[in-house]
């Protein structure tokens, strides 16, 4: 009989454990347990496969699973951690399936993979961040109560979230496939406004307003800020640039603490927002105010964000605009001249670092009311 024969049989003949005077030290504690109930109805299932089991369920090597993975961001797994359910088998099989039909390259399905995962990363995060301030403003708790109990909220919101989500997804994709496929008359009228053809984005595809918004003494105010009132502060600037720019028709790139960047179809349109976001702020009675800037060319749009020297002289430009005001440069100048909706005054020439002298011009309002917002 070898060792371990000898040791089975001496646990086999050893009495049971009480279990009366002390409680199974397994025994997992009501919250824990909702966070298992919560865990199981978003995955789908318990975890019970690893992955080269959901690797080979898809027919993919594990290689090849784990770019995806990666794509998504998930952590990761070692061979024997039970880490997956059958519902990431079948996400695995369905962009697997795209790929095989011919519909994606291997390429094109990673980086559709990875649009996805880095998206609802930053959506979830938001989302949390917003409930849980909402319980800490709402119920006067702490934040880590708030995040304990949070777990116990989200399953009556997991439904209406989910469903959100995919409707929104749907819109946006509708309005990105018409601003591809229908692009407005004023939008093609417009491409090559105030362009003379041998600029430095021209072989760049798109024409685009490119904005940016920045807020005024925002480092010095955060500094003499307690957390609460900072990230009020901050849902404040985010929330109003996300609504004007939604109206006038333009789509928020990102947003990088106190500064936003835009884009918009039109000279006109991002004329308009821009002029919007300096007015708003200016009036606002919390928020400091802000240097804006627009600049009308083409950019390259990849991975969500643009690129191309109009993005960077946008920037420069921001630097260079009194608070509350607006300032383009004089390309963008050209094709806003004609339009009573504006006034332009030409400023004093600038050496704008990457670009060389410039002739920035303030933008202000001139004929009509401007965007309108409910």
């Amino acid at each position: 009989m070898n060792d371990e024969d000898q040791q089975e049989r001496v646990d086999s003949i050893k009495p049971p454990p009480a279990t009366d005077a002390h409680p199974a030290t397994g025994t997992m504690s009501a919250e824990r347990l909702a966070m298992k109930a919560l865990e199981a109805r978003l995955l789908g299932g318990e975890r019970k496969l690893r992955r080269r089991e959901v690797a080979a369920g898809a027919g993919l090597s594990l290689l090849s699973a784990r770019k995806l993975w990666r794509a998504l961001g998930f952590p990761n797994f070692g061979d024997e951690d039970v880490a997956f359910t059958e519902r990431d088998q079948a996400a695995l099989s369905t962009v697997v399936d795209l790929v095989r039909s011919g519909k994606l390259t291997e390429e094109a399905a990673i980086s559709v993979t990875r649009s996805i995962g880095q998206m609802t990363d930053r959506m979830v995060v938001w989302q949390i961040e917003a409930l849980v301030e909402d319980m800490v403003h709402e119920q006067g708790v702490t934040d880590a109560v708030a995040r304990k109990r949070l777990v116990n909220e989200l399953p009556a919101l997991v439904d209406a979230l989910e469903e959100v989500l995919v409707y929104s997804w749907r819109r946006q994709l509708n309005a990105g496939v018409q601003r591809l496929a229908v692009r407005a008359e004023a939008g093609l009228q417009a491409s090559e406004e105030g362009r003379e053809g041998d600029e430095d984005d021209a072989p760049l595809p798109l024409a685009r307003a490119v904005g940016f918004a920045d807020l005024v003494s925002y480092t010095s105010l955060s500094r003499r800020m307690n957390e609460k009132t900072l990230a009020r502060l901050v849902q404040r600037f985010e929330n109003k640039c996300a609504e004007i720019i939604s109206v006038g028709g333009g789509r928020l790139v990102k947003t990088v603490g106190d500064e936003v960047l835009y884009i918009a179809e039109t000279p006109a349109a991002g004329a308009e927002i821009s002029l919007a976001l300096a007015q708003a702020f200016t009036e606002d009675e919390i928020l400091p105010e802000a240097r804006v800037a627009m600049v009308w060319g083409r950019i390259l749009s990849r991975l969500g964000d643009i690129y191309g020297p109009t993005v960077n002289l946008a920037a420069r430009l921001t630097t260079l605009a009194d608070p509350g005001t607006v300032l383009v440069d004089s390309m963008t100048a050209s094709a806003l001249e004609h339009d009573e909706r504006f006034v332009l005054e030409p400023q004093p020439p600038e050496n704008v670092r990457g670009f060389g002298e410039i002739r920035p011009v303030r933008l202000g309002r001139g004929l009509g009311k401007g965007l309108v917002l409910d």
